[in-house]
């Protein structure tokens, strides 16, 4: 028996175990995307949200790095429901 059969053999052994394990990690991503199409993540602007309320919490203040203007009436729409919503329609007051 000579020295480099014990070390062919380590060689094999960590060749299939490097096998073994891509094939694991290709399962995994697989099944990742898949759990991700069925189920999307958090939009960007409820992560963007939870983050500024965390760092609020934890007293960070935040810089302002880049606004974005939408288009549309959407928030227009929002604010008058707002509003609306704080009138005494019943008379209670």
């Amino acid at each position: 028996m000579s020295t480099a059969e014990p070390e062919s053999r380590t060689v094999v052994e960590l060749l299939e175990a490097v096998r073994s394990l891509t094939e694991r990690v290709a399962h995994l991503e697989a099944e990742l995307e898949q759990r991700r199409q069925d189920r999307p993540g958090v939009p960007d602007d409820v992560a963007i949200a939870i983050s500024a309320a965390v760092a609020a919490f934890l007293g960070h203040r935040a810089k302002v790095k880049q606004l974005h203007y939408r288009t549309g009436q959407a928030w227009a729409q929002q604010g008058r429901a707002v509003v609306q919503g704080r009138h005494d329609i019943h008379g209670t007051r």
